[in-house]
């Protein structure tokens, strides 16, 4: 296989795909906005070659990606930014088809399903989104297969649940880790005594790495689940004790998370999708583990005794 591009890299999906390409001895190229960043997040490693873009410029989007054979779309915007979603992803496979990238695997999320009807949601569960953001990450989707279906390059979708783990800043879960290595309260988004499921990102790079090099898996849409169902209060207190702390937690539920928005975007965005906290979406992944067999999973004791390493 030839050389990999991650577009998007520098979040962390985008270094647990690099780490797994490094554990391969893969070359590959990180491509973003800021050089600086790359530089300090993959600039130690031979493998990585840098490259900036700025999505907006094709030719730019198209220099980025030449001589690449295989890319990962991972590039995140801003909560309250969503409709950049479809945009940027329209950019991407436009300059991915100019630069003859022959495939493309975009990292996708439960949103696109909305509500769930099956106590596990599989591939072919319907995308019915009932919000603004599962609605604009649905049409990103629907990007990625169209250019399958029109022969322009390979593409496939890989979703995953909530995630954390070391340098996963952004997720639901980030807060609780801080506060519990602090001695402090934990806010969290409730209700938190529902079923909810959590992937440990390094544990996303080396299924990524083998979706890359299995033709079967394109042309479709892949689940991957988290290590097990549990609940976010469960998972709190399994941090707090990892960390040598009483739990101490304070749930924020959705009446209060609406008052809050008033003066804040990115929680107001949090309202609309607050369902996934009480009806939430758990993956069915089987698909997934009959293509590319057994799939390693970190389990929630692990995971946490590693992010909670990484943070001190």
């Amino acid at each position: 296989m030839g050389k990999i591009a991650l577009v998007g890299a520098a979040g962390a999906i985008g270094k647990s795909v690099a780490a797994a390409l490094r554990a391969e001895d893969r070359p590959y190229r990180v491509i973003g906005r800021s050089h600086d960043a790359l530089s300090k997040a993959f600039g130690q490693d031979p493998l990585a070659e840098i490259a900036t873009w700025d999505p907006n410029d094709p030719e730019s989007v198209r220099r980025a990606l030449d001589g690449i054979e295989a890319a990962v779309h991972l590039v995140g915007v801003p909560y309250d930014k969503f409709e950049q979603h479809p945009i940027i992803m329209g950019q991407v496979l436009a300059g991915a088809v100019a630069a003859g990238v022959e495939r493309l695997l975009q990292i996708g999320t439960v949103y696109p399903f909305g509500f769930p009807r099956t106590p596990k949601v599989a591939e072919d569960h319907p995308r019915q989104p009932h919000t603004y953001r599962g609605r604009m990450r649905k049409a990103q989707e629907d990007l990625t297969l169209a250019a399958h279906a029109g022969g322009k390059l390979a593409t496939t979708i890989l979703r995953l649940p909530d995630f954390y783990g070391p340098a996963s800043d952004l997720s639901l879960l980030y807060g609780t880790f801080t506060a519990a290595l602090a001695g402090r309260r934990a806010q969290m988004i409730g209700p938190i005594d529902r079923p909810h499921e959590f992937v440990f990102t390094p544990d996303v790079g080396p299924v990524v790495a083998r979706l890359l090099r299995t033709p079967e898996a394109f042309g479709r849409t892949w689940n991957l689940a988290g290590a097990g169902i549990i609940t976010q209060r469960a998972f709190a207190h399994k941090i707090y004790a990892a960390a040598g702390r009483p739990p101490k937690l304070l749930p924020v539920g959705k009446t209060v998370l609406r008052l809050i928005g008033l003066f804040d975007p990115i929680l107001r965005g949090m309202v609309e999708m607050n369902y996934l906290m009480t009806d939430p979406v758990l993956l069915d992944d089987s698909a997934l583990e009959r293509l590319i067999g057994p799939i390693a999973k970190t389990s929630y004791d692990d995971g946490i005794a590693q992010t909670l390493a990484a943070l001190r």
